[in-house]
Parts: C-alpha cells; structure tokens; sequence
C-alpha cells in the first residue's frame, strides 16, 4: 500500500463481543495509512447479525451498501454494527465519488 498512494482496503472482522479487539487492529495499521484502511466489523459474529434479521448474506450486503449510497443508517444503525459509525463516516466520504457515480 505504501508503493501505491491511492489504494484503500477494507478489513472486515467479527469481534466475539470484544471491542479492544477492534482498538488492537486499528494500532497495528501504520499512521501513514491509516486514512486508507478501514475495520469494519460485527460486534459478535455474522451469523447472529443474519438470524436477528432474518436475510441471506447477499441482502444483508446490498442493503448495507444500499444505506451508505442513499445515507441512511437502517441497518448500519443495528445493535452489532453501530460501533462502526466512525469508521463508516470516514469510508463514504473517501470512497462514495467514485463507488457510487
């Protein structure tokens, strides 16, 4: 990433109920590339965020995709994806011009 100044890269992680584990992850990632890497994460694991909404995961995807395109927070808003908010904000206004136009 160094070699390439304008590559970004999502990593996403399930926390096992552990938001130092989210704090670590974020540490290890160098200062200079921090603006270009973004931690996304469920709070416990996928498989709870499917069965509490009851979609498959290509619904869940288009529908979290569908809320940063249309800047909503419906599901973002859920219990175990709220904590990424920060994140979130810093990747829509990096990545939504050329994404999304």
């Amino acid at each position: 990433m160094q070699n390439i100044p304008h590559r970004m890269i999502v990593l996403l992680m399930d926390l096992d109920r552990n938001e130092d584990r989210l704090s670590y992850v974020e540490s290890q990632i160098p200062e200079e590339l921090r603006d270009r890497v973004f931690v996304l994460g469920v709070l416990s694991e996928p498989e709870s965020l499917k069965r509490d909404i009851q979609r498959t995961w290509e619904e869940i995807g288009e529908a979290l995709a569908k809320d940063c395109y249309e800047n909503r927070n419906e599901l973002w808003g859920h219990n175990l994806l709220k904590h990424n908010r920060t994140t979130l904000d810093r990747m829509i206004s990096s990545v939504k011009p050329y994404l999304f136009n």
